[in-house]
């Protein structure tokens, strides 16, 4: 069980051990050659064949293994990566983001499902919520160590470096994952085929009315959460800020993650319920959007950063946790998947809108971001209990 964990842990540590986030849309806009129109337009191009792949690679975790899906997602995400920075062309950029896509998409669902049934072959799935936390704290420390090693690598060798570099992390990591013994699994999953997985996967959303109603939750505030990453660098340079210091205001950004993220469950017992806790972490991430949007000065960017990015960011990790107790386990991976295919089909239609918008008016763009998460204040979602 130790060994499992830990390597397990190794795996999400290395595999978020990437050097390009503080310096992405520099990398872009300037070596790249791209405005943020176009930024935003790969990005939905790498949500469309997340969509395409999410449920087929859901699919062959449940059916092949976890760890084997993680492994491979690694090394098509690591190689992905390093032709991104070979040639500053929006050709290979496409090139670049499908790859990146496809080992997206192996990986999603089934890094969740690994360590929840890991914990459940050994009884210990009461304690989801601890162990989830420190996997999320851990993929954050990650960015956190190496974002700032971005900026550093990026004034001494230049834009690109950092991205090609980051594909020596991801390769370690597909090696790493293989060292976990995979959890037993249950015959009936090991003896569908893909349809009737894919099936139940789907069908599992479509009837389960609650279950669906916290999925729409949890996408609406995770989706325009999603675009502090891509914001907060231009608004820095819209108040002059250093570029040779954005490698700290990303480490702000993962150092809330881990704040948040690392309290849960005393957070949840401060506002009395689950139910609190995603009111509260929706009206925080949402106001903060739009107090930006009107004060755009130093402080009121950072503020942004750490609440915006520390609650927002992370809530669908903590709903996570209680989704995956009303999941049978044998269609684990292939429901996660689901789930994460409706928030990117969602943020494929989102990114080029938001660009276009962020380019003519960056101040409309964050108001509109910000009333995403203040639409799950409406009655059909306040009449919803999780777990119900």
């Amino acid at each position: 069980m130790k060994k499992n964990i830990f390597f397990y842990y190794f795996f999400v540590f290395l595999k978020d051990f990437l050097f390009f986030s503080a310096v992405l849309v520099p990398f872009y806009t300037q070596w790249g050659g791209i405005d943020q129109t176009k930024i935003q337009l790969l990005q939905s191009w790498f949500m469309f064949w997340l969509f395409l792949l999410e449920i087929p690679t859901g699919v062959v975790a449940d059916y092949f293994g976890r760890k084997y899906s993680l492994s491979l997602g690694a090394l098509i995400f690591g190689l992905g990566v390093f032709i991104y920075s070979t040639f500053p062309s929006f050709e290979v950029f496409l090139l670049g983001e499908f790859l990146a896509a496809t080992g997206a998409a192996l990986t999603s669902g089934a890094d969740v499902a690994l360590l929840y049934d890991l914990l459940k072959e050994k009884g210990e799935e009461n304690k989801a919520q601890k162990f989830f936390g420190f996997s999320e704290t851990l993929r954050l420390l990650a960015i956190l160590f190496s974002a700032p090693l971005g900026g550093i690598i990026a004034s001494k060798f230049g834009l690109n470096f950092p991205m090609k570099f980051s594909s020596l992390p991801l390769f370690l990591a597909a090696a790493a994952i293989l060292v976990v013994k995979e959890p037993k699994r249950y015959s009936q999953s090991e003896s569908k085929r893909y349809l009737e997985i894919f099936k139940e996967g789907l069908n599992f959303l479509v009837k389960e009315k609650g279950f669906r109603i916290w999925v729409i939750n949890g996408v609406l505030v995770s989706a325009a959460s999603y675009f502090v990453v891509w914001f907060y660098q231009p608004l820095l340079q819209k108040i002059n800020f250093p570029i040779v210091y954005f490698g700290l205001a990303h480490s702000l950004l993962s150092f809330s993650q881990i704040l948040v993220s690392a309290n849960f469950a005393k957070i949840e017992k401060i506002v009395n319920s689950p139910g609190n806790y995603l009111r509260g972490s929706a009206l925080v991430t949402g106001l903060f959007f739009i107090l930006v949007a009107f004060f755009p000065r130093l402080e009121t960017v950072f503020l942004f950063i750490f609440f915006s990015g520390g609650f927002g960011l992370t809530r669908m990790v903590y709903l996570s946790v209680y989704l995956q107790k009303f999941i049978p386990s044998t269609q684990r991976a292939t429901i996660a998947s689901s789930i994460s295919m409706f928030r990117r089909f969602f943020l494929m239609l989102l990114n080029p809108f938001v660009g276009f918008a962020a380019t003519k008016n960056l101040l409309l763009a964050l108001v509109f971001l910000g009333l995403l998460p203040l639409l799950t204040f409406l009655p059909v979602f306040q009449r919803a209990e999780i777990g119900k």
